[in-house]
């Protein structure tokens, strides 16, 4: 799948956003190995630390159906600034993907590309040997 339409897809996400607080809305598309996606929308709540962020709703919605192995992921939001991912997100996706994971951040009519690595490049894990 190209880059364009897993961020088309993460756009469409974004629709079902509930950010009555920030007022921003972010979507994101995961793509499985064997070419499904998994979307997900951030889900505010009034008490903030229980708000989900889009990434890890498509994350675990996709952990929950069985499915491991990631091939990428979009995230898009309803305005500026881009929507990059927050370090919540950073490591449960680290749990999942290798460092070399490609990221796609829409922004403006294009998007930027980073790898998970670049995003977070000391991950905390269970192989660390100073866990």
């Amino acid at each position: 799948m190209k880059p364009a339409h897993l961020i088309s897809a993460a756009f469409q996400a974004l629709e079902n956003a509930h950010a009555p607080y920030s007022g921003y809305q972010v979507g994101a598309a995961l793509l499985c190995e064997d070419g499904t996606v998994f979307s997900g929308c951030n889900v505010e709540n009034a008490s903030y630390g229980l708000t989900n962020c889009a990434e890890r709703t498509a994350l675990f919605s996709a952990i929950a159906a069985g499915y491991r192995n990631f091939t990428a992921i979009a995230i898009s939001a309803s305005k500026e600034p881009a929507p990059f991912p927050c370090g919540a997100c950073r490591q449960v996706m680290a749990e999942f993907c290798a460092p070399d994971f490609p990221v796609y951040i829409a922004e403006g009519p294009g998007f930027k590309t980073a790898t998970l690595g670049e995003l977070l490049p000391h991950s905390f894990n269970l192989g660390d040997s100073n866990a």
